[in-house]
């Protein structure tokens, strides 16, 4: 895959790899992680579409200087101006979690005009799963002399294996994502102070209500495809969140957990080709 930059009005990097042809695909991946986490279905989609997978700021090889706000808004609209720019006016337009909660945002407020929109596992209207000790730890960032301590400690934290844990397959393939979401922490103040900012805002408790109507706004063709055996985000939110749509669709992939891509590559290519055409 093609190594390329985006570069926001503010000055905003976004990291994106790119392969295929066809029309623009951008998958956004969920927090921590990195553009890896959807490397598994590239070689299924590209035949028929240029899959575009970025790194989310504060993510892998994107922006991470403590000079933006990192709000919820300010990345929404950072990403939104990055699919206009790699996918063009109708893209096509996935994401999982964090990545999820940003396109749905951008596309609820106009920022993007989807053709087509695939909601992956994410809190959606329900309460974020518990973030207490990381929200805690990246906190601690913002205090001069311990950044760097606490960068470190993120490698120390996000040990390889938890990847693994985050398949229902127990994929051990997983290590090398988790491994390289975290291979520039260690030591990056910058990292650690920007972390700090973004853990300040970033929705911990109660359910977010606004999701509702952002879901009902939504006049694309929208797909929620779900996993089943994801405890951070049961069934339960996308069957709650499929009569909002009016133009919903969920599909199911059996036997699969948080990183839906690494337990069942081959079915989730599967379900974006068919619902994307």
């Amino acid at each position: 895959m093609k190594l390329r930059l985006y570069h926001h009005a503010d000055g905003a990097r976004v990291a994106y790899r790119e392969a295929g042809t066809g029309p623009g695909l951008a998958i956004l991946h969920s927090a921590t992680l990195s553009h890896r986490e959807f490397v598994p279905i590239v070689e299924d989609l590209a035949a028929r579409y240029r899959v575009v997978l970025p790194d989310l700021p504060l993510h892998g090889d994107s922006e991470d200087r403590p000079r933006h706000p990192y709000t919820m808004e300010w990345m929404t609209e950072v990403i939104a101006g990055f699919v206009r720019d790699t996918c063009g006016p109708r893209p096509l337009v996935a994401g999982h979690e964090l990545g999820a909660e940003l396109a749905l945002r951008a596309a609820a407020r106009g920022l993007i005009s989807p053709a087509r929109l695939v909601l992956m596992p994410s809190p959606l209207h329900r309460p974020p799963p518990p973030r207490r000790a990381w929200r805690m730890a990246a906190r601690i960032g913002a205090v001069p002399l311990l950044d760097r301590a606490v960068a470190h400690g993120a490698k120390l934290a996000m040990r390889p294996e938890v990847g693994v844990r985050l398949t229902a397959q127990r994929n051990p393939a997983a290590r090398d994502l988790v491994r390289h979401a975290v291979a520039d922490a260690g030591g990056n103040a910058n990292l650690a102070r920007s972390w700090a900012k973004f853990a300040r805002v970033w929705p911990s408790r109660g359910a977010r209500r606004e999701a509702l109507d952002e879901l009902a706004a939504l006049r694309c063709p929208t797909l929620l495809l779900w996993a089943d055996e994801d405890p951070r985000h049961p069934l339960e939110t996308a069957e709650e969140a499929i009569d909002l749509l009016d133009d919903g669709q969920l599909r199911v992939l059996s036997k699969t957990g948080f990183l839906v891509a690494y337990d069942d590559p081959v079915g989730v290519a599967r379900e974006l080709a068919a619902f994307l055409g």
